[in-house]
């Protein structure tokens, strides 16, 4: 097998035969430059699987050689070595896509763990060809294919991932799939729907609680991030997270500790924060509906998943993966597709993408009676659409608003009674018509008839 090829950038002389003779002793074969602009140029010649760089150069120095070889090549992991002095300068480029960083004195076995780990990335370790990280995710399509490196290089750092793209594009089995290529894939990944929770429950399924805390905690509670200590913790649909919960869930990142409800003492917990939305997160900053400084945290990597229909070379694959997965759950006899089914599957719009495709395949098997898929099923299949069911979070905020609606109405307005009636205290109940911008006085004078 080939070599992993380093290059090394340094002007102290001593220290970078040093490290030449350390690398090679571990396998890796060593290019060796004494300034970043000397790492430029060879770069324009070769491309190694990884660059160690000193920070403090003669001329440039190293965090702007990193900027420079990042503009030119994301994918190319560059690894700083620095001072106690500039290790702030480290951490925010790692957020900005640097690979790692070691201070000085580095320690060597560090080092080498720290560039095989790197190596990997650009297929020149022993494992780099290993894609079982990603075997649920099927595709075939160059702008997948590069989606995926990509989510393969940050699953390597510690940075915040962004997952956005429109609802059933495969968010979560994107996360999952991060998780698995991650050095945290040993240890737990735990998943919640933000906005599958209502408001009041969220904060101790993530944060925990104790005994006591409220009505029903009869025991201690862990919750999500204390469960995926070690681990991963992906939060899909983000942008439904109520504000409020949104102020700790940024103290939580920026402090790396938990308080769960009706705790006094905080509890350190060290997780990888992976989330998903397909709202447009900028466009709720806008409206006051997500924190600006939230989104920044959790937006170091961005990936964005694409729709099916830009993906059209993927259908015949994953229709054929489904086709496998469903004949095998209800024990049919189906082998394909007549050529015009597939033709028609090819051509569909796919609004609520691979979700939908899934669901379309499931009525075309429950409903086959021949070896193949004809296209007069494929057709009625696509043509009948699932009852329109809403997202829980919408329901859950309707019902709410006509629930209050209708005590106000009982009531005549008199708040005390509302929350009485909805066995709440007055506070939250004023807090919940603030909510839903309701005006108790407008109720007053109705009749409860009316």
């Amino acid at each position: 097998m080939k070599k992993p090829t380093i290059l090394v950038v340094d002007d102290d002389a001593a220290l970078r035969q040093l490290i030449t003779l350390r690398l090679e002793a571990n396998g890796f074969r060593v290019e060796a430059v004494d300034s970043g602009e000397a790492a430029l140029a060879r770069l324009a010649l070769m491309r190694p699987d990884a660059v160690l760089t000193d920070m403090q150069l003669g001329g440039m120095d190293g965090m702007a050689l990193f900027r420079a070889i990042h503009a030119r090549d994301p994918a190319l992991p560059v690894i700083v070595l620095t001072a106690h002095g500039t290790i702030p300068d480290a951490v925010a480029a790692t957020q900005q896509g640097l690979f790692g960083y070691l201070t000085k004195p580095y320690d060597a076995p560090t080092l080498i763990d720290l560039l095989k780990r790197a190596t990997r990335l650009t297929g020149s370790s022993p494992d780099a060809n290993d894609d079982s990280w990603r075997s649920d995710i099927v595709t075939a399509s160059p702008v997948m294919n590069v989606l995926l490196a990509e989510a393969r290089l940050a699953a390597q750092s510690e940075a915040a991932v962004l997952i956005q793209g429109e609802s059933g594009t495969g968010k979560e089995l994107l996360a999952r799939a991060i998780h698995r290529a991650s050095p945290r894939h040993a240890r737990p990944f735990v998943a919640i729907n933000c906005g599958a929770i209502p408001a009041e429950l969220l904060e101790s399924e993530l944060f925990g609680h104790v005994k006591g805390a409220f009505t029903g905690a009869g025991r201690d509670h862990p919750g999500l991030f204390l469960s995926a200590n070690g681990g991963t913790v992906f939060l899909d649909e983000i942008g439904d997270m109520p504000p409020p919960l949104q102020v700790k869930l940024l103290r939580v990142l920026q402090e790396g500790e938990v308080r769960p409800v009706g705790a006094t003492e905080t509890r350190a917990v060290d997780v990888r924060i992976l989330s998903a939305t397909h709202r447009n997160l900028e466009e709720a900053i806008v409206s006051g509906e997500f924190r600006e400084d939230l989104y920044y945290r959790l937006n170091v990597v961005n990936l964005a998943l694409p729709p099916l229909r830009e993906r059209r070379e993927d259908i015949p694959l994953l229709a054929q993966h489904f086709l496998a997965v469903l004949t095998e759950k209800y024990q049919r006899r189906i082998h394909g597709f007549a050529p015009d089914a597939l033709d028609m599957l090819v051509a569909a719009d796919w609004p609520g993408n691979i979700r939908q495709l899934h669901n379309v395949l499931e009525q075309c098997v429950a409903l086959c009676t021949t070896a193949t898929i004809p296209a007069t099923l494929a057709a009625r299949a696509l043509r009948d659409k699932p009852t329109e069911i809403q997202p829980l979070a919408e329901a859950r905020t309707a019902f709410e608003r006509d629930y209050l609606i209708t005590l106000l109405k009982l009531t005549r307005g008199q708040v005390s009674e509302v929350a009485r009636l909805a066995g709440r205290n007055r506070t939250e109940v004023y807090r919940l018509l603030q909510r839903h911008d309701l005006t108790p006085a407008l109720f007053k004078d109705r009749d409860p008839a009316d």
